[in-house]
């Protein structure tokens, strides 16, 4: 299992690289046609959207109801009805759809950039994050480098805020343990910020524009892929207020590299 550990990726081809990304949400649930991501590279990099017409990600298993578009760095599975693939969201799920292995960009250590903006209802969030990939079930440990929900955004009289999200989260790794917090942040993510972490063994440093918030003495120890998305909650009780507005997810540039500076 290799996959390149460096990556700058300005989406400048007009397209996605089919040897790096994936466009669909962890497939091996449901398959690569009901996972498919909404999506158009332009300009101003990839966009990630979730148009009004887009269905429900894994209808049948997934409580509550939720739409994602997303990208993913690497893919695989075991074959259809095993119990082996990436993030499962319950026990006992299993393959539905036997997934190819696509190793593109899974860094063991190193700095990681995300370059983006996104617009979000009340009723979606985007993220940026590192997982494992899972060739060992305990190999699944994450590292969060943003989150945000759209109901957690505020606008007062210093300007917009967000409750910006990053950490670890541990799943079913025994070495980790549970370190997220979503501290009041001043900042507009509709606007185009550097989300980054410096991913070193045993710490990882979480970065805004450049400038350290947060330490976290902790770190996966195994290779991770980069997921990023955004997501619509459609029971969300403030579902309603979107008034026709759709999510969208701006990404501008990916940028990874194995040197850290710590």
């Amino acid at each position: 299992m290799t996959g390149r550990t460096e990556i700058d990726e300005r989406f400048a081809a007009g397209t996605l690289d089919a040897d790096v990304w994936v466009p669909a949400y962890l497939p091996a649930w449901s398959s690569r046609a009901e996972a498919a991501a909404t999506w158009r590279v332009d300009e101003d990099g990839l966009t990630l959207s979730i148009p009004p017409e887009q269905g429900l990600w894994c209808a049948d298993r997934h409580d509550p109801p939720l739409r994602v578009s997303a990208v993913q760095s690497a893919n695989w599975s075991g074959p259809v009805g095993s119990t082996r693939a990436q993030q499962p969201f319950r026990d006992g799920l299993t393959v539905r759809e036997e997934q190819p292995p696509l190793w593109g960009f899974t860094p063991h250590h190193g700095r990681i950039e995300v370059e983006c903006r996104a617009t979000l209802t009340p009723a979606a969030m985007f993220s940026a994050w590192m997982v494992g990939l899972e060739d060992e079930p305990d190999r699944c440990g994450e590292i969060c480098i943003v989150e945000v929900f759209g109901d957690a955004l505020e606008h007062g009289p210093d300007g917009p805020t967000a409750a910006l999200g990053a950490g670890i989260h541990a799943f079913r790794d025994p070495r980790l343990r549970e370190e997220f917090a979503a501290p009041r942040t001043a900042i507009d993510v509709t606007q185009d910020h550097v989300y980054a972490v410096d991913w070193r063994p045993g710490a990882v440093d979480v970065l805004v524009d450049g400038t350290v918030v947060r330490t976290l003495r902790q770190a996966p120890a195994y290779p991770l892929m980069l997921i990023l998305g955004v997501f619509d909650f459609p029971a969300h009780p403030r579902a309603g207020e979107a008034g026709g507005a759709v999510p969208e997810l701006t990404v501008r540039r990916v940028t990874g590299w194995t040197a850290t500076d710590a």
